[in-house]
């Protein structure tokens, strides 16, 4: 393929650089003609108005179907911490069980990769309409849909799982700082915000690193995952209130540095994350390491 483009390439420099070029006069295309032409642009860049501040918007058109292993991720680096800090994370997995169902509805063979999908991958950036200055901007995808691994120790965003006390009560998943203060800032922690929660005692609440899987989308409300628009990461000079692709209305308040979403249909037992094992990992290199791989 790639002999080909070169061939290709080469083939132009000649045509270009040492043959004649012919002269035509150009005109103006019918109607009809226009009418009989269809297709897509491969971007879409759009003007979106916001209360504080002006968005633009450039949009790929296309679809992608990954599994992706990163060693160690670090970013946001400043004051002697980190916004965001990872290893072993992964995009996708593999089946260990040809007979289950996976979130997406459907079975994969062992050994078959099970990707994450990503519809419409797009940058923007948000403009403050005072100064005209870049307030920020985020990299994410208008769908998306798949599992996430890590090993993370310094999260900033949210994290949309949701968590079931041992009344089978469901919260929303609250990230916490080792003293169990609230926050989505460089939280260590996850758990239930309910006031019984104690990240000293794993008192409905667990280190990050006890979440080593968990499924990026939306509950389609059968037991399988359908696509979010809100999966994203943005890099903040000042908070931003980014708007969801999905054209809902609905915003996400980013705080200064960097800041993921990542909207989840995972549901969790509190007595599981806090265990000393945690969630377990879905198997994410070829070869399966099992607990070896930390």
């Amino acid at each position: 393929m790639r002999q080909y483009a070169y061939g290709c390439a080469a083939l132009a420099v000649i045509c270009l650089g040492g043959a004649p070029f012919a002269q035509a006069e150009l005109k103006p295309i019918s109607d009809k003609a226009m009418g009989e032409v269809t297709g897509q642009g491969f971007m879409q860049v759009e003007n979106i108005p916001g209360v504080d501040h002006q968005f633009t918007r450039m949009t790929l058109g296309m679809d992608v179907e990954t599994r992706v292993n990163i060693d160690d991720i670090q970013v946001g680096q400043i004051n002697g911490g980190a916004d965001f800090s990872a290893t072993d994370v992964a995009l996708g997995h593999i089946s260990r069980d040809g007979t289950a169902v996976q979130y997406d509805g459907n079975t994969y063979a062992v050994g078959d990769t099970v990707p994450f999908e990503a519809v419409q991958p797009y940058i923007e950036l948000a403009e403050n309409p005072v100064d005209g200055k870049l307030s920020g901007f985020r990299m994410g995808f208008k769908q998306a849909r798949g599992s996430v691994s890590s090993v993370t120790s310094s999260f900033s965003g949210n994290i949309g799982v949701t968590l079931v006390d041992g009344q089978g009560g469901e919260h929303a998943a609250t990230l916490f700082d080792s003293a169990t203060t609230a926050t989505n800032y460089r939280a260590t922690h996850i758990g239930i915000d309910d006031g019984t929660a104690d990240c000293s005692t794993s008192t409905n609440c667990a280190p990050l690193s006890h979440l080593q899987s968990l499924i990026v989308g939306s509950d389609n409300g059968d037991g399988t995952t359908g696509f979010t628009n809100d999966f994203f990461i943005g890099f903040q000079r000042e908070g931003v209130n980014w708007q969801s692709p999905g054209g809902s209305g609905t915003t996400i308040n980013a705080g200064q540095g960097v800041f993921i979403n990542l909207p989840s249909s995972t549901k969790i037992d509190m007595s599981q994350l806090a265990g000393p094992n945690g969630v377990p990992r879905l198997q994410t290199h070829q070869v399966d390491m099992g607990t070896k791989l930390f």
